[in-house]
C-alpha cells in the first residue's frame, strides 16, 4: 500500500521559503507556498554565499548550478576612507579550511532557481495568509518564512519579539562596470561597500546613523554624494555612475528580545522570521538555507511533527540567535563615530586570529 505524502504549508516565498518546498519535496512532501507578491523580483543585489550555505545548496542538489550563475569572491579588503587598508580577508585560509570560497550570487537568480526547481505548481502568488494558525491542521507542518516583520512571529510569540531599529540606514544598488575585488570601507558612523556581479556590474552599498523611517525624496543620490563624494577613487567611481533611479534605501533591523523557541505545536519559523540579523556578517539569507536544509533533516528522522521541530530548534536556535548578536555587535564597530583606530585594530586582530567564518 502506497503511503500518502506528508504535507506541508509554507507561508513566504522568499529564499529560506523556496528552499524549504525544494527540500521537503526532494523527500517526498506534498508543498503548498503561500506568497503574497504577485511574482518573483527581476531586479535584485548581491548576495555573498559563505561555504555552509554552499553546502546546504548542494544538499537541495541545486549547488552546481549556483555555482555556474555565481563568481567566487576573488579577494576582499576593510578600507579607510582615504583607502588605506584596515584588513585583508583571507580568503585563501576560508578554502583551505572549507574546501570553499564565498561565492556572489544575484539575488533573482537564486530566486529563479529555487522557484524553478521547487516545481510547477508549488507556489501561489498573491496569496495573503492574515493568521498563520488558520492553517494548523490542515497540513502535517506549517512552516513560517514570512520574513523580517513576520506576522507569524507576532501571532504565536506576542508582539514583544520585533524587529528593532539598528539605528542605521542603507542604501543599495547596482551601476554599470566591473570591480574585482570585494572592498567594504570605514569611516565615522559611514561606510561604503563595493562587490562584483556576474554580468559585469558592480554591487555597492552605503549605511549611516539616520532616523528610523527618514527619507529625501529624489535626494537620496545626492546626499550619498555629500556624505562619500570625498572618499577614495574606487567610492568616487561608483558615485559617478548610480542614478537616484537605482537608490533603494531600507532601514536596518534584528530581532529583539530574541525568541524563546522557533517551534509551537506544529508551526515552525525560519529565516528572518526567526533570527532576523542586521547584514553585517552576509550570513542572512546563507542561514535560511540551512534551516531548510536542517528542518528537513529533522523532519525525516523523528518519528513525529513536534519531536521533530523540537530537534530542529535545538540545532538551529543557539547557532543562529549568536550569529544575531555577532552581527549586532559587527553593525555597532562599524558605525563607531569615535576611537575608529581602536576598532579597525581591534577588526584586523579579529581576521588575523579567527579569519572569516564559514
Amino acid at each position: 500500500m502506497t503511503r500518502k505524502p506528508r504535507t506541508a504549508a509554507v507561508v513566504g516565498g522568499g529564499i529560506g521559503g523556496l528552499a524549504t518546498a525544494l527540500s521537503l519535496r526532494n523527500n517526498g512532501w506534498s508543498v503548498d507556498v503561500f506568497e503574497r507578491a504577485r511574482r518573483l523580483p527581476l531586479s535584485g543585489t548581491a548576495l555573498g554565499l559563505w561555504p555552509a550555505a554552499l553546502g546546504a545548496l548542494d544538499a537541495l542538489g541545486v549547488g552546481a548550478q549556483v555555482r555556474s550563475l555565481s563568481r567566487p569572491q576573488a579577494s576582499g579588503a576593510f578600507l579607510r576612507p582615504d583607502g588605506g587598508r584596515i584588513a585583508t580577508l583571507d580568503v585563501a585560509g576560508l578554502e583551505r579550511r572549507t574546501g570553499e570560497v564565498t561565492r556572489l550570487v544575484s539575488r533573482p537568480d537564486l530566486l529563479a532557481l529555487l522557484y524553478g526547481a521547487a516545481g510547477e505548481g508549488t507556489v501561489t502568488f498573491d496569496a495573503r495568509v492574515e493568521d498563520i494558525r488558520t492553517l494548523d491542521g490542515s497540513y502535517d507542518v506549517v512552516v513560517a518564512a514570512d520574513g523580517l516583520n513576520s506576522a507569524a512571529r507576532t501571532a504565536l510569540f506576542s508582539p514583544r519579539h520585533r524587529a528593532r531599529y539598528v539605528g542605521a540606514s542603507s542604501w543599495r544598488g547596482t551601476v554599470d562596470g566591473e570591480t574585482g575585488s570585494i572592498t567594504e570601507t570605514w569611516g565615522e558612523g559611514l561606510r561604503f561597500g563595493i562587490t562584483p556581479l556576474s554580468d559585469g556590474r558592480t554591487n555597492w552599498f552605503a549605511c549611516a546613523l539616520t532616523p528610523e523611517g527618514q527619507r529625501n525624496p529624489g535626494q537620496e543620490a545626492a546626499t550619498l554624494r555629500g556624505w562619500f563624494g570625498h572618499w577614495h577613487a574606487r567610492v568616487r567611481e561608483v558615485l559617478d555612475r548610480l542614478t537616484e533611479a537605482e537608490v533603494l534605501r531600507l532601514d536596518l533591523y534584528y530581532l529583539d528580545p530574541p525568541l524563546p523557541a522557533y517551534a509551537k505545536g506544529r508551526t515552525v519559523l525560519i529565516g528572518d522570521a526567526a533570527h532576523a540579523m542586521t547584514p553585517d556578517l552576509g550570513r542572512g539569507a546563507c542561514e535560511a538555507l540551512i534551516d531548510a536544509v536542517e528542518l528537513t533533516r529533522a523532519l525525516t528522522a523523528a518519528p513525529d511533527v513536534p519531536t521533530a521541530l523540537r530537534a530542529y530548534d535545538r540545532v538551529r536556535r543557539p547557532a543562529t540567535q549568536r550569529l544575531v548578536r555577532a552581527a549586532r555587535l559587527m553593525n555597532r564597530m562599524a558605525h563607531a563615530r569615535r576611537l575608529t583606530g581602536l576598532r579597525d585594530a581591534a577588526m584586523r586582530t579579529a581576521l588575523a586570529v579567527g579569519g572569516p567564518p564559514a
